[in-house]
C-alpha cells in the first residue's frame, strides 16, 4: 500500500502553505483520503507527481475541469461534471465556486497564449450553456421573489451571471435575464415594474473604469432603495469598496448567505 503523507508534510515537500494544499485537494487537483477523523491523507506518488511539477502553475495545466471545457466533444459531460460537484459538495454555490475557478484558469491561459481567445469563448459558452442546464433543473417555491440579472452598463460578459444564477435558485430565487451592456434607464425601468425584488449586477475584469461604476452603483442604489429592493454588485470590476447602498460580493458563497438571508426576510420563514 501507498504510504500516505499528512496536508502539512505535502506542503513541506512541495513547498508551500498548507491551505494551497487544501485549496488543490478540494479543486480536485490532488486527490486525497479522508480519515475517520477527517483529516486528509495523500498518497506518496501523487504527491511525488506535484514536486516534479514544483509550482502551482503547472498543477493548473492539469486541471479537469478546464480539459472538459476545451473538449468540443463535450456535450453533456460538463453538465454530468457539475451533477458530480453537486453530490460531493452538497450545494450548488460551492459547485459555481469551483466552475468560477476553472474560468479563472480558462482567462490565464489566455493571457498566456497557451489558449486561443476562439477556444476560451467557446469554452465559456459550454459552461454557460451546462449552467442553464442544471439551473432549470433546481426546483422553485410558485411563490419565489423575482431576482433581476444584468451587467454593468458597458459589460457584455455573462458568464459570471450564469454562476450567479445557480446560485441564487439554490437560495429560492426566480431569476430573470436582462443580460449584457444594458443601459441603466432599461434597468431602472425593469425595476419600476415592481415585481423584482433583488438586482444582482455583474462587472468582469474588464470593467476596469471605477469612475464609470461608482456613477453606475450610485444610480442604482438610488433607484433600489426607494422601491425597497435589495442590491448586489458582484465579480471582479472596479466596484467602490463600500458603495452606499446594497452589498459589493465578491465570492459565490458570501452571495448564498445573503441571499437565503434575503429570502427568508422577505418570506418570514426559513428556506427549506
Amino acid at each position: 500500500m501507498d504510504e500516505l503523507l499528512s496536508t502539512r508534510e505535502v506542503a513541506r515537500l512541495a513547498g508551500v502553505g498548507p491551505s494551497a494544499i487544501k485549496r488543490w485537494s478540494d479543486a480536485g487537483l490532488l486527490a486525497c483520503q479522508k480519515t475517520a477523523g477527517g483529516h486528509r491523507r495523500f498518497a506518496r506518488a501523487e504527491v511525488e507527481r506535484l514536486v516534479r511539477h514544483q509550482a502551482a502553475g503547472d498543477l493548473r495545466e492539469s486541471d479537469p475541469w478546464v480539459d472538459a471545457l476545451l473538449d468540443a466533444r463535450e456535450t453533456f459531460g460538463i453538465s454530468a461534471l457539475l451533477l458530480a460537484e453537486r453530490a460531493r459538495t452538497g450545494a450548488w454555490h460551492r459547485v459555481a465556486e469551483r466552475a468560477g475557478l476553472a474560468v479563472a484558469e480558462l482567462g490565464r491561459r489566455w493571457r498566456a497564449g497557451t489558449v486561443s481567445i476562439a477556444d476560451e469563448h467557446l469554452a465559456s459558452e459550454r459552461l454557460a450553456r451546462a449552467l442553464a442546464r442544471v439551473g432549470e433543473s433546481i426546483p422553485l417555491s410558485p411563490e419565489a421573489p423575482v431576482a433581476l440579472l444584468t451587467c454593468a452598463e458597458e459589460d457584455d460578459h455573462t458568464l459570471g451571471l450564469s454562476l450567479v444564477e445557480v446560485v441564487l435558485r439554490e437560495a429560492g430565487w426566480s431569476t430573470r435575464w436582462a443580460g449584457r451592456r444594458t443601459p441603466l434607464v432599461e434597468v431602472e425601468r425593469l425595476l419600476g415594474k415592481g415585481d423584482v425584488a433583488l438586482l444582482a449586477v455583474s462587472a468582469s475584469e474588464a470593467s476596469a473604469d471605477a469612475l464609470g461604476l461608482r456613477r453606475q452603483a450610485e444610480a442604482l442604489g438610488r433607484r433600489c432603495r426607494a422601491l425597497g429592493v435589495t442590491l448586489v454588485l458582484g465579480g471582479n470590476g472596479a466596484w467602490p469598496e463600500r458603495p452606499r447602498h446594497g452589498a459589493l460580493v465578491r465570492s459565490l458563497g458570501r452571495l448564498h448567505d445573503l441571499a437565503v438571508a434575503e429570502r427568508e426576510r422577505r418570506s418570514g420563514s426559513p428556506v427549506a
